[in-house]
């Protein structure tokens, strides 16, 4: 009786190095992809595609009869993004670059890819930056990877300063500058961060659209979730009518103003006149907390001093000190 068989493997590199030529590659190719806002044409195969990715066999059709056919528009992932994908999907393997590591994971968690989606956490686990660190920090709030949301979070409260100036800090969404806000941790005086927060309402004042090809037409498949703008696939348009109050208001309410001095919350109250941005009733408890002597965080006035809070004289009478 024969005994049974054993697998015996080739060599792996001319076998992966004769698919990544395929790549992008229109000999034999069956596919046709549309990709980005420049529109740029990607050739693929569905079988390959479709055996190793669900979200491709789903897109593609498992059947003849329901085939989608060439070409199949994807206009919110970037060409550069798209054609990682695709690499990792032929090989296995994908090389990744700092420039643009977010967007193969934002497609990674789109796709349900979930290796390439760890490979793209490690990667920018290592590359991680101060310039790089809110845009990961959005990335991970709005696809919910909670790692690398905390992960971002302790790289800005050790370099808290040196974020708040980054131009990603000023594109955050209200719920990730909450999660910010809300920390004890962060290495900056609250003076500092009411600024960055006036500076963040005024960008704010400006809405984020997405998938803005849409409304012109060929919008096509894979649509990504909401929240975080594709470097190619979001648009800023202005919103004149939107009060800058109404852009702070879901996130102001976390600032310490018990915290600042005397001439610093009077020089608050007057810019606030000019332009309103905080509620006229937080300035007023915090006045309260400087009047009573006290803190009072049941009333919502926060104020526990943060890592970097510069100390001031009324400091030592409220009731909740730095832990």
């Amino acid at each position: 009786m024969e005994g049974p068989g054993l697998v015996v493997r080739g060599e792996a590199v001319p076998f992966s190095t004769a698919l990544r030529s395929l790549i992008n590659n229109p000999w034999y190719s069956d596919v046709r992809f549309v990709v980005g806002q420049e529109r740029q044409e990607i050739f693929a195969h569905r079988c390959l595609l479709a055996c190793r990715c669900s979200f491709f066999q789903r897109l593609l059709g498992s059947e003849p009869a329901s085939r989608v056919e060439s070409p199949v528009v994807l206009s919110t992932v970037p060409a550069e993004a798209f054609l990682a994908v695709l690499e990792f999907l032929y090989t296995n393997s994908v090389k990744l670059y700092r420039h643009s590591v977010l967007e193969v994971l934002t497609a990674a968690v789109e796709y349900g890819l979930e290796e390439l989606r760890e490979l793209c956490l490690e990667f920018v686990v290592k590359v991680l930056d101060v310039e790089l660190v809110c845009e990961a920090l959005q990335v991970a709030v709005t696809f919910g990877l909670g790692p690398l949301q905390e992960y971002c979070i302790a790289f800005i409260e050790a370099h808290s300063q040196e974020a708040l100036r980054t131009r990603g800090f000023l594109e955050l969404s209200a719920p990730a500058l909450l999660l910010l806000l809300r920390s004890d941790m962060l290495c900056v005086d609250e003076a500092e961060l009411v600024r960055a927060a006036r500076s963040w309402a005024r960008v704010g004042a400006v809405s984020w659209a997405k998938g803005a090809k849409n409304a012109e037409g060929g919008a096509g498949y894979g649509s990504l979730a909401s929240g975080w703008r594709w470097a190619q696939g979001w648009r800023l348009q202005a919103v004149l009518e939107r009060p800058l109050a109404e852009v702070a208001a879901p996130v102001v309410r976390e600032l310490r103003l018990a915290l600042l001095a005397p001439a610093e919350l009077s020089a608050l109250e007057e810019q606030n006149r000019r332009e309103p941005l905080i509620p006229v009733e937080q300035i007023v408890d915090a006045w309260k907390c400087h009047a009573l002597r006290r803190g009072d965080e049941a009333r919502g006035t926060p104020c526990r001093r943060r890592r970097g809070t510069v100390a001031r004289g009324h400091h030592r009478f409220l009731d909740l000190p730095f832990q």
